[in-house]
């Protein structure tokens, strides 16, 4: 079929009120599920192809999270779909109200590279929860991924429930000139601004989980050893192809000649003393991207790290003596380069971070509690952590999503169900008695009963 017979066979399967019932959303999370643990190791193999991805990373990564949002909307679908009561004002005495889940409809799901399988599966998962028909893009780029992701839904939904389309940019416009009830972006901002603008023609409403840059601040009170590990950890994980990864670094002048060194040494520790001889670490996903890396190398000077090779893997790299105005600066990073630039006072950080757009995540390496609460207070950003990295998307108990020009909406969870689905506030009046003052002829009697429920 093509795009538009898919699209109108969603549409009528969606009418036919077949996703609406809680078995049958059941029965295709335990399908899905069945699915993913059944091809865990092609589905690891087609990361390793694409990203280089170690079994190890995949799982973690990407398989595993897929599972527990599995996991999750299986225990709490039954609760989530329920009608939800809500307090009735005495105004409207006698009723009952409650707003009803529903959902959207025909979904458009685009997903990223850089974590192929996690990032179509996942909201899906919320999607189908939700009682929604979906179309899934995934990227061009990762090829393997795309392919099993495009098997794994065939082997388990026909395709006017769940369909996977292929294809690059000609096949992105033809999607977005579609007229979806709700479309669910992951990808860069560029890309993100013409998903709206699409959008705004069909007046479809989006979630746009984008990106930033992200800044990690270490502060003199830090426990510098463990942030030497969690920055390094969050950092490099996939080769720095991170939506969440920490982008540059604001160390307190005080202590970057001690912090450095021990992040130097949590590399080596975490990669090895050559990391391009790892097999467990990956590497960039095209040979455009890496040569951007490459340039932006040059940004200042080489701290630890920057070698690279034939095979577009780049040493994870610290680069120190950066400029403000630096083209490692100027846009986000996205692989295993990380500038370092320093503060003296707390009020030092915000023109740091204000010349850059809203990051979609912060992270804080402090035991300073006033120093927390003013930062995360005064920054604005869309998830972080306190002295960790990148784990606050890593859970199904919060919402995790952008602000301003990182992104808006958010899934996981519970989230990713209320993302997928309208709620439909309701109010069941009971026949027995009438009000009857809000009913013309008006009087000031009237007027003055009005003003006693109504102030």
């Amino acid at each position: 079929m093509d795009l538009t017979e898919i699209i109108n066979a969603q549409k009528a399967y969606f009418q036919s009120g077949q996703t609406l019932e809680i078995s049958t959303r059941m029965a295709a999370l335990e399908r899905l599920q069945t699915a993913v643990r059944e091809r865990e190791e092609e589905i690891l193999e087609a990361l390793r192809l694409d990203l280089g991805k170690s079994r190890f990373e995949g799982y973690m990564s990407e398989v595993g999270m897929v599972l527990d949002e599995l996991s999750f909307m299986r225990r709490q679908l039954p609760r989530l779909a329920r009608p939800q009561r809500m307090r009735t004002p005495l105004a409207q005495f006698s009723a009952r109200s409650y707003q009803l889940p529903a959902p959207y409809g025909c979904t458009l799901i685009m997903s990223p590279w850089n974590y192929p399988f996690y990032l179509s599966i996942t909201p899906l998962v919320d999607a189908l929860a939700a009682g929604n028909t979906s179309l899934v893009k995934p990227s061009a780029y990762s090829p393997a991924t795309s392919a099993i992701v495009e098997e794994l839904v065939w082997e388990c939904f026909p395709p006017e429930y769940v369909a996977v389309v292929t294809g690059g940019r000609d096949v992105n416009q033809s999607l977005l000139d579609q007229p979806f009830d709700y479309i669910f972006f992951t990808g860069s901002k560029t890309v993100g601004r013409l998903v709206m603008e699409k959008a705004s023609a069909h007046l479809t409403p989006v979630t746009l989980e984008l990106g930033g840059k992200s800044p990690c601040i270490v502060d003199k009170s830090a426990d510098l050893k463990t942030a030497a590990a969690r920055i390094a950890f969050g950092k490099f994980l996939n080769v720095g192809q991170t939506c969440v990864a920490p982008d540059y670094l604001i160390v307190h002048e005080n202590i970057r000649d001690e912090f450095l060194p021990l992040l130097a040494a949590e590399i080596h520790k975490q990669y090895g003393q050559h990391p391009l001889e790892n097999a467990d670490y990956g590497r960039i996903i095209n040979e455009k991207h890496f040569q951007r890396l490459l340039g932006l190398l040059q940004s200042g000077t080489i701290y630890a790290g920057g070698q690279h090779d034939g095979s577009r893997r780049i040493e994870p790299t610290v680069i120190t003596d950066v400029a403000l105005d630096s083209p490692i600066m100027q846009e986000e990073i996205f692989g295993p380069l990380l500038p370092v630039l320093t503060f003296r006072e707390t009020a030092d950080i915000y023109p740091i971070v204000a010349a850059n757009p809203t990051p979609l995540a912060f992270y804080l390496f402090t035991s300073d509690k006033a120093q927390e609460r003013e930062l995360t207070r005064r920054i604005s950003f869309g998830g972080g952590c306190i002295n960790d990295t990148i784990i606050h998307l890593a859970t199904t108990e919060m919402g995790f999503g952008g602000v301003g020009e990182s992104g808006m909406g958010s899934y996981h969870g519970k989230a990713g169900f209320d993302t997928f689905t309208h709620y439909k506030s309701m109010v069941n009046k009971a026949n027995w008695i009438d009000l009857k003052m809000r009913y013309q002829p008006y009087s000031e009697g009237m007027l003055k009963m009005v003003k006693m429920f109504l102030k």
